[in-house]
């Protein structure tokens, strides 16, 4: 019952309003975020690599409302890339077209998505598409099908929760492209979602293996050790060396399991996100799992 909640809160611009300016809550989310600054996530990065762990960058923002809001956040990326490139930090950077204009039309979103493309070859980085609500999904696939025809440096997210991930899976795979694998976070109806953990972690295997046998080093993002350990089985059975994938999670949570694997030998990224919108984010990680829920209220009550 509270995940449904959760999620419905975290579109609220009510809520939003009220959580973003109670200086207790931003506190907290500072556990999930790596803070408002870029200068706050590099410093992040540079903490998470000297341990050996590798580092995706998200600069927070979604839905924005007008074309010259995605111009706005294309430059910050761009800025971005700049500023990665003079820190010397080796990381990626992921951001979702919602951001870059997509509810402007597709046209816009990839517009702005093959300038940042273009920078980011310049200087040998990676960019990852997110996965946004199943409204987008189809307009997103096709933006990086588009995008993939020009360059080579970039990738994208499938959602386990989804019913038609394993043909999206399957088209990827054909390109070429890099997959990341991961739950889903948005609130979907049954038609177009599997609603019980246990059909989602039971997908979320059945896709890993899809991946693992016929992609292109792929990203398992997930906490679930069910998960974990299933795709060490996984890549064992097939011969996949620690170089050919990638485990992922996001920063601060798991932590230690995080180091962990890096010592076992396996790639291991922390998702680093950032921004002065956080609230969004922040409420969807909560909706996941009930414990980080139990962790915000209880450094509420504590102060």
């Amino acid at each position: 019952m509270l995940r449904p909640l959760l999620l419905f809160l975290s579109q609220s611009t009510l809520v939003k309003k009220f959580v973003m300016h109670f200086p207790l809550a931003k506190k907290v989310a500072r556990r999930y975020v790596a803070g408002e600054t870029l200068e706050d996530a590099l410093f992040v990065t540079r903490t998470l690599t000297a341990q050996g762990l590798l580092v995706a960058l998200d600069l927070l923002g979604e839905n924005v409302e007008r074309p010259d809001a995605a111009s706005e956040a294309t430059q910050e990326y761009l800025r971005m890339l700049g500023r990665i490139q003079d820190s010397g930090l080796q990381c990626y950077v992921s951001l979702k077209l919602t951001q870059l204009g997509l509810d402007q039309g597709m046209d816009v979103a990839l517009a702005n998505l093959l300038t940042i493309l273009e920078a980011a070859k310049k200087i040998g980085l990676f960019v990852r598409i997110d996965m946004e609500g199943s409204k987008y999904t189809d307009s997103t696939v096709a933006v990086f099908r588009q995008a993939r025809e020009q360059f080579d440096n970039v990738g994208i997210v499938i959602q386990a929760y989804m019913r038609r991930s394993k043909s999206d899976i399957a088209l990827i795979n054909r390109m070429g492209g890099k997959a990341r694998l991961c739950k889903g976070a948005y609130a979907e109806p049954p038609s177009v979602a599997y609603q019980t953990r246990r059909e989602v972690t039971s997908n979320m295997k059945d896709l890993m293996r899809d991946l693992v046998r016929d992609g292109h080093y792929p990203a398992i993002a997930s906490h679930d050790e069910d998960v974990i350990q299933e795709t060490l089985r996984t890549v064992k059975e097939y011969g996949i060396t620690p170089d050919q994938f990638e485990f992922q999670m996001l920063y601060g949570i798991r932590r230690e399991r995080q180091l962990e694997l890096h010592k076992q030998g396996y790639n291991v990224r922390i998702y680093v996100p950032f921004g002065n919108d956080w609230y969004p984010y922040f409420m969807r990680r909560l909706a996941e799992r009930p414990a980080n829920l139990v962790f915000f209220i209880t450094a509420l009550f504590r102060g």
